[in-house]
């Protein structure tokens, strides 16, 4: 934004340092005048005939006036240069974080996020707003970085099936005689794994944007709903569910919710060992509600399961081949608990497995 150059804050500080140091030496000079010099009398003093003479200085008023006036006006001209030579230097001092702080917020606006301001020194005023200044660019890096990475991943797993159709129509086109309906098949399974790809990107820009509306859900009821549509795709593959809870009431966007949890489900299905099970389970604590999925597996560590949140992040040699899915089902639980101001919590079970808390405000 464009704006009219004026006076600096550090030469408005100075000219209001010199200044309430010039008025308040003014108001000390009219307190000597108010309650002092005017009990000065205006003119001599005549002693009575008889009267003690006391060898005391009487001064007059006029007098007294004529040597205090320069006095006065020396100490105000003296008090007028030390408040702008002492306001200036003072100015300086106190906004000195500022300047550090500008040129960390112009490195930023450039695009380095790598930049912080790592202001020395106790707490004050200036150093928590470097710090949060600093908070912020770290949370802006990581942001953008997982954006970067995010973008980098969409574009590689979308090149995929337009690569595979491209090859299959090339092959069909130098091929007259290849079977038809097994190239349409081939086609159709490439487009639809491309459109569920898309579909799950959407939903995971929608619940960053937080644009949706927020309604009383009972993530009880969103339990038994993706347990019952998942059964046949649990019973294909030989696990057993178990579902139990109670009334579980929060606040959030009914559709999200019941798309965590239809995530959660079928990643516990399909991340299964044959003949396995999973449990669903939610709960009611003082503050918050909370829905549980674990199910049965090998045996995961915690570092690999801190990082099974990140997009296009797959453990394939657990996955069914024809449930493979785009590898956004846990980044999409992720990115849906945070726009819920909820928590999400991975850690493997002792005996093979994984058990996935979501933790949000009860309603």
């Amino acid at each position: 934004m464009d704006r009219a150059p004026g006076p600096s804050v550090r030469l408005r500080l100075t000219l209001s340092y010199a200044g309430f140091l010039m008025v308040a030496g003014a108001l000390l000079l009219a307190a000597v005048w108010l309650f002092l010099l005017r009990y000065v009398p205006e003119r001599a003093l005549i002693v009575p005939s008889g009267t003690p003479i006391r060898y005391d200085v009487f001064p007059v008023r006029s007098n007294l006036l004529r040597v205090f006036a320069p006095r006065a006006a020396g100490v105000l001209a003296f008090l007028l240069v030390f408040g702008l030579v002492g306001g200036w230097f003072l100015a300086g001092r106190m906004l000195a974080p500022l300047t550090r702080v500008t040129e960390a917020t112009r490195e930023a606006a450039n695009g380095s996020l790598t930049h912080r301001i790592r202001l020395p020194g106790r707490r004050d005023e200036f150093r928590e707003l470097a710090d949060a200044f600093d908070t912020m660019l770290a949370r802006l890096d990581a942001h953008v970085a997982e954006q970067r990475r995010f973008a980098a991943n969409a574009s590689h797993e979308l090149r995929t099936p337009l690569a595979i159709s491209k090859a299959l129509l090339d092959v069909a086109r130098t091929d007259p005689e290849r079977d038809t309906a097994e190239l349409l098949d081939r086609l159709h399974a490439v487009n639809a794994r491309a459109i569920d790809l898309t579909e799950a990107l959407l939903l995971v820009s929608r619940a960053e944007q937080r644009s949706f509306e927020r309604e009383d859900v009972d993530l009880s009821l969103l339990a038994e709903e993706a347990t019952e549509t998942l059964l046949p795709l649990a019973e294909k593959h030989g696990i057993s569910i178990e579902t139990s809870g109670e009334f579980t009431p929060t606040m959030g966007s009914e559709a999200l919710l019941l798309q965590l949890t239809m995530n959660l489900v079928h990643n516990a299905i399909v991340h299964n060992l044959s003949e396995g099970r999973v449990w669903v389970s939610t709960a009611v604590l003082p503050e918050t509600v909370t829905l549980t999925v674990e199910n049965t597996g090998e045996q995961l560590c915690p570092e690999l399961a801190a990082t099974l949140t990140e997009p296009f992040r797959r453990g394939t040699e657990r996955v069914h081949t024809d449930h493979a899915g785009a590898g956004l089902g846990l980044a999409i639980v992720q990115t849906v608990t945070h726009a819920h101001d909820g928590t999400l919590t991975l850690s493997p079970r002792p005996s093979g497995g994984l058990r996935i808390t979501v933790e949000l405000p009860v309603r």
